[in-house]
């Protein structure tokens, strides 16, 4: 797996896992979400991603959008 999947792997699941928290225990958990969209955008732009940082370290190979 390259950062780049885990990255949009990690990325869906916390998104699915806050709307479906923002339904069933508190609305707040909603703003977990708009966090992961804003990372997600501004990565788009910029090529930072501290989770591509982590797992660079790790051991992970980059992909394309992560070097």
């Amino acid at each position: 797996m390259t950062i780049d999947r885990a990255v949009l792997a990690f990325a869906g699941t916390v998104i699915l896992v806050s709307l479906a928290l923002s339904q069933y225990h508190h609305p707040a958990w909603a703003w977990l979400t708009a966090f992961v969209g804003a990372n997600l955008l501004q990565s788009a732009f910029t090529g930072f991603c501290p989770l591509a940082i982590i797992l660079k370290r790790i051991g992970l190979k980059p992909g394309e959008a992560f070097r």
